[in-house]
């Protein structure tokens, strides 16, 4: 997926590399008329919804594949997926849910397939060595010490939550960086709600133990 300049917008021209984004999915009405225009050809619209919606994927898929390889090439697939369908999207759940079922289909996929080839998906270095995001930042009277503290503690968390079987590790992941609520990840993954509460307070759990 290179990128190109001057040039319409389509899944296929749009690189991930110049999609962070991480802004949130407006009002359903909005959703629903960015749909329509993403389903009459509008390149403009559609990289609008990648740039929103990117991050949240990327991060989704990772929990369940662990390498940023992996699930970057899901990721990529997911968009076409969602692109191709886009105009069967009702809005019966938010836009948002809608595209992470999508990936979390395309995830579990490729992880099936490289289980029936005898491949085990291992985490990347770059991955290895990438931190959480913190949501506050360092504070500005922190001094260098401080600082590294903070990083170490994040580095710490990272591979506890890595160390997660990957039920419970999309669970938190989704509840704790995406911020959805219980409904909106029983819908995503496709469980009840009663089987994410129950893993999330699981994941939690072992958190809260891992770190203690």
């Amino acid at each position: 997926m290179a990128s190109t300049t001057g040039s319409a917008a389509t899944p296929e021209t749009l690189s991930l590399e110049a999609l962070g984004g991480g802004f949130a999915i407006g009002k359903q009405g909005a959703d629903m008329e960015l749909c329509r225009r993403i389903a009459n050809a509008d390149g403009a619209a559609f990289k609008q919804l990648m740039r929103r919606c990117n991050r949240m994927l990327f991060r989704t898929a990772r929990a369940i594949l662990r390498g940023d390889a992996a699930a970057e090439h899901a990721v990529q697939d997911a968009w076409l997926r969602a692109y191709r369908s886009i105009g069967t999207f009702r809005g019966e759940a938010k836009l948002s849910t809608w595209l992470v079922r999508i990936v979390v289909n395309e995830a579990l996929a490729r992880r099936r397939k490289a289980a029936r080839g005898g491949i085990v998906p291992i985490a990347d270095g770059a991955s290895e060595e990438r931190e959480l995001e913190s949501p506050a930042g360092p504070c500005e009277r922190d001094g260098p010490a401080q600082i590294a503290e903070r990083r170490d503690l994040q580095r710490v968390l990272e591979a506890k939550i890595g160390a997660l079987s990957e039920p419970l590790r999309a669970v938190f992941l989704l509840r704790a960086l995406e911020e959805f609520s219980v409904a909106e990840m029983a819908q995503a993954l496709g469980l009840r709600e009663a089987t994410v509460r129950t893993r999330f307070f699981r994941a939690r759990g072992h958190l809260r133990n891992a770190l203690s």
